[in-house]
């Protein structure tokens, strides 16, 4: 099969998608996308997917089923700004190929991300990890000021080190997680998509569920059938343990008596309401 152009997605290479203050998300290339996913599948599987005949019918069997390795047909090549605290996030997922600047070779940018006043809160009461309520407004503006400050602080005493001659590697090493990064970021849409579902949780941090939602966006561009089945079966839809499994049974058979008690119970009950995919 020749290579694939695809209009909607040939409009927006080089496009510079704005995310947080400072950041943004270009997508510099692409290999595939939809066609490619059905010619793969239908390489592999021959005759079994001849009753399939809707481009649509068989992505959304092949996710449906997680036969994944057609979606590893296309790849995508992403230009990303940001800060270096959601890069640190981001490099986890070791199933893409990076290219980031270098702060040995290259004079950093006085860059740096502050947060939205309705964004710094306080630490949350059950989520080790995550923000909980907004803070009052007064403290919050000496919170956006103080950071902003300290990174002004850090940037000059780098800046003066460099105009002293001090090696670029160790002149970096005191500038804080807030600087902006850059990096080229190629990645399968099978892994994209893996990268997509734990990053647009709502228990991923805002910062970097605010740089999957625009990968997002941009990948919909490439495949939509592919992102429509993702939305449908991996966004939209609820993993259940073989224990929870078994709640739901008992409730179909028993009319609402389960077999779940205490801490799973409100788990499950959670799951069930927020659709919860863990």
């Amino acid at each position: 099969m020749a290579h694939c152009i695809i209009s909607e997605a040939e409009a927006l290479l080089d496009k510079e998608f704005p995310v947080l203050d400072k950041g943004f998300i270009r997508l510099v290339d692409y290999m595939g996308g939809d066609t490619r996913v059905v010619q793969a599948a239908r390489v592999s599987y021959g005759a079994g997917t001849k009753s399939l005949r809707e481009d649509a019918g068989l992505i959304d069997y092949l996710l449906r089923n997680q036969h994944t390795s057609p979606f590893e047909q296309v790849v995508l090549t992403f230009h990303v700004k940001l800060p270096i605290f959601v890069a640190r996030q981001w490099i986890r997922h070791r199933t893409a190929r990076v290219n980031e600047v270098s702060g040995r070779y290259s004079v950093m940018k006085d860059d740096f991300y502050t947060p939205e006043l309705e964004d710094i809160a306080t630490q949350s009461a059950d989520n080790k990890q995550g923000r909980g309520a907004a803070l009052d407004v007064e403290i919050a503006a000496e919170t956006q000021a103080s950071l902003k400050n300290a990174q002004k602080d850090m940037y000059a005493a780098y800046a003066e080190l460099i105009g002293k001659g001090v090696a670029r590697e160790l002149a970096r090493v005191n500038l804080p997680l807030s600087l902006y990064t850059e990096w080229y970021w190629q990645i399968d849409l099978h892994n994209l998509f893996h990268f997509l579902e734990l990053r647009l949780d709502t228990h991923a941090q805002k910062e970097i569920r605010l740089y999957a939602q625009t990968l997002f966006d941009i990948t919909k561009s490439v495949a939509p059938l592919c992102c429509a089945a993702f939305e449908r079966h991996t966004l939209g839809g609820v993993r259940f343990s073989r224990e929870e499994f078994a709640e739901i049974q008992s409730r179909l058979e028993n009319g609402g008596d389960g077999v779940l008690a205490g801490k799973e119970l409100e788990r499950f009950e959670e799951k069930l309401r927020a659709g919860r995919r863990t």
